[in-house]
């Protein structure tokens, strides 16, 4: 008996410093009619880390992240084939709702888009159609927390009915990161989230991201390197429809394996 508590502790002492998987992809193509935009691309995506996608544009970072919450369903032309799942569940399975799984896998992105409702309309949105609150004060305890989460609450607990769309650009995106984290998602898909904003909102945005992976697997796609230097853990790059280097991203910067991945790190593509 005692040998084999012995034994379990050391499998758990192993297994702390592995990584928990969260999201994992193999063998994913993804064709817009005749053109295939993704080829064969496996990726694990860790839990309570910040992913980062590069590349030059065009190469499919952003194609790949939409595989991740299906939004590459809304596009008629489009195709996925392969295997992605999130915490073992295959998330292209027919009995998977793709409304249902947005809410778990929560996105932003590129420009700021909050709905022409009030800020507080804004994030209770995703709570109210998926009836995560029993009542008013459920619902405004979960606008509060996400607020604060997003790093705004401060900024607008004084003007809540006020309209969305009259915060600045900064505060926009944050709003935006509220009510993606209002449905207490697991993963956050972020596409090219600061590429609209002045480099102060930036900063606040990478610092707020920072914090976000204490509690979720962020994916970040960008096209700054310096930016996902600042906040990745992982790095992947892609090249022309192909992943070609996975790696911590430290590696990836200073010691990548692929020279394709040199090139673009040190601007002769890209």
């Amino acid at each position: 008996m005692e040998g084999s508590n012995m034994n379990d502790m050391s499998q758990f002492d192993q297994g702390v410093a592995v990584d928990t998987i969260k999201m994992q992809s193999r063998g994913v193509n993804v064709f817009y009619g005749d053109t295939h935009a993704i080829k064969d691309v496996d990726v694990d995506i860790a839990d309570k880390t910040v992913t980062a996608f590069i590349g030059p544009s065009g190469c499919g970072k952003s194609t790949f992240l939409r595989v991740l919450n299906r939004m590459n369903d809304t596009i008629d032309i489009c195709r996925v084939t392969g295997k992605t799942t999130l915490e073992g569940e295959d998330i292209y399975d027919p009995k998977v709702d793709p409304v249902q799984l947005r809410a778990k896998v929560g996105m932003v992105f590129q420009k700021p888009n909050p709905f022409p409702k009030s800020i507080f309309d804004n994030v209770a949105y995703g709570p109210r159609i998926h009836g995560l609150s029993q009542n008013k004060s459920d619902l405004e305890d979960i606008v509060e927390k996400s607020l604060r989460r997003a790093a705004l609450w401060d900024e607008v607990k004084d003007r809540l009915q006020a309209p969305g769309t009259g915060l600045s650009g900064g505060q926009q995106q944050r709003l935006c990161i509220a009510r993606a984290v209002a449905t207490s998602p697991e993963v956050l898909l972020m596409d090219e989230p600061c590429s609209a904003l002045d480099p102060i909102a930036t900063a606040q945005v990478e610092e707020l991201i920072d914090e976000l992976r204490t509690q979720y697997s962020v994916v970040i796609v960008t096209h700054s390197m310096q930016q996902a230097a600042r906040v990745s853990q992982k790095t992947a790059f892609f090249h022309l429809g192909n992943l070609v280097e996975f790696d911590e991203t430290d590696t990836i910067f200073t010691n990548p394996s692929d020279p394709r991945t040199e090139s673009y790190i040190t601007g002769r593509i890209g």
